[in-house]
């Protein structure tokens, strides 16, 4: 895999510039330039994970110390889709003709976690995080107890849903659907995330949090119990592998997925780690879920996972004895902030961001959606997203593979041209507004190539 997305030296120029935004910034032009730098990033340290090159956006992310950018910015687009964007779509006035701007704030979270997914894999970028650590712990145990409510993502994370894009979303209520289908996949990467702290963490504060706080391993073993990316249709088990329920084959039902993996070893190391046995209750309760892991660490799961025969021991152990409580000991702790200093200065003001945004940010005039659809084709470079899928494009009206390319924008893909025709109303006039861009684009750099 040769393409890239950016070089060395405009990533390191990228991550210099990165910084904190506030509520009420979200979605303005210098925020929209920061987001397309970060996704930009995002593509090449996937590319460089994927190929096994020089992880360079990972490297300088950790030499400016910029993760705690990331977490904060992550958790601002948390706050803000929990209390701005409703006030927004409830707006009867706010009927945008586009929905560029608000489509790029809602899927930021995403970018983020995925971009921290990959490159939290490496202990160095943990160890960069520093106090954030605690609040990327927080964050993820909010996504991952809504996870763990399997009932919720059954009308979300619809087999048959259609393939949501930037380009497809062209309403208030085609954003909603995509944020809450987004939700499903965010939740997802935040059980890698987490899998990773556990891996890397000697911090007491880190411990502490996961263990006394948060209850981490009960919550784990709630995701095991319940499997939300396992389900049952028509006498069939799908799976939720690489951004797509799959049906999987009679002889692969117990094959053991990456999600699968990840659970089972944040629970090996938070439950046998000695730092960890140190803190963690075991009560009569905390014993009792534990318990329920017996029944599905067979033989054929530690065959797939042979680090599971000492949680397994661990487990047969527990059966027999009553473990003392932890010492109570005086310990001074880190606590998390970012969420806490969001909520608390913006408390009461949030329909007043919502107004000035419906205002000043999301009502772009022509030119400036011009301007922004020019900026989207030159970062979504089309060839290098196209390496980073494993799989074929899907259609953008049937969700089904695809191999037709709509000729203007080269955006979306179809499966036939009845599925084009269908989805034009729809696509009409971003296909219209992105192929413009993508001509003033091109014309921009043969007058550029010609002056030099």
């Amino acid at each position: 895999m040769d393409a890239s997305v950016i070089l060395p030296v405009e990533a390191e120029a990228f991550i210099q510039s990165l910084g904190t935004f506030s509520l009420k910034e979200l979605g303005s032009a210098k925020w929209l330039r920061q987001h397309e730098y970060i996704e930009k990033l995002n593509m090449q340290a996937i590319l460089s994970a994927s190929a096994t090159h020089d992880e360079f956006v990972k490297e300088l992310l950790v030499s400016y110390r910029k993760i705690h950018v990331l977490v904060h910015e992550m958790i601002l687009i948390e706050v803000w889709k929990h209390k701005v964007f409703p006030i927004l779509y409830q707006q009867k006035d706010f009927n945008p003709k586009h929905t560029f701007q608000l489509y790029m704030v809602v899927y930021h979270e995403a970018t983020i976690i995925n971009l921290l997914e990959t490159i939290m894999f490496h202990k160095d970028s943990y160890e960069a995080g520093n106090d954030c650590i605690l609040d990327l712990v927080d964050y993820c145990h909010r996504k991952l107890t809504i996870l763990a409510s399997k009932a919720s993502w059954e009308s979300v994370a619809s087999h048959d849903q259609p393939n949501m894009t930037e380009k497809t979303v062209s309403s208030i209520k085609d954003l909603q659907t995509m944020s809450a289908a987004l939700e499903f996949e965010i939740s997802l990467k935040s059980v890698s995330v987490l899998r990773y702290i556990t891996d890397h963490t000697e911090s007491i504060s880190v411990i502490n949090r996961m263990l006394c706080t948060h209850n981490m391993p009960c919550v784990l073993v709630q995701l095991i119990d319940c499997c939300p990316w396992s389900c049952s249709k028509k006498g069939n088990v799908e799976k939720y592998v690489n951004g797509r329920w799959q049906k999987i084959p009679d002889e692969d039902r117990l094959k053991i997925t990456k999600l699968d993996a990840h659970v089972w070893l944040s629970l090996n190391n938070l439950l046998l780690k000695e730092a960890c046995q140190r803190k963690y209750n075991f009560s009569n309760f905390n014993k009792s879920q534990l318990l329920k892991l017996r029944s599905f660490l067979t033989e054929v799961l530690i065959d797939q996972l042979p680090n599971l025969i000492e949680l397994h021991r661990f487990l047969a152990h527990l059966t027999m004895i009553e473990p003392d409580p932890p010492k109570k000991e005086l310990i001074l702790e880190q606590i998390p902030e970012i969420r806490n200093h969001i909520m608390s200065k913006n408390s009461g003001k949030w329909e007043a961001i919502a107004k000035h945004q419906i205002k000043e940010i999301f009502s772009p005039s022509d030119s400036e959606l011009k301007m922004q659809a020019q900026r989207l084709a030159r970062t979504y470079n089309l060839d290098v997203m196209e390496s980073l899928l494993s799989e074929k494009p899907k259609c953008a009206s049937c969700g089904k593979e695809a191999s037709k390319r709509c000729a203007p924008c080269q955006g979306e893909w179809y499966c036939n041209r009845e599925c084009q025709v269908k989805h034009w109303p729809k696509h009409k006039s971003v296909c219209k507004l992105m192929a413009k861009a993508k001509e003033t684009d091109q014309q921009d750099q043969q007058d550029q190539h010609v002056t030099s």
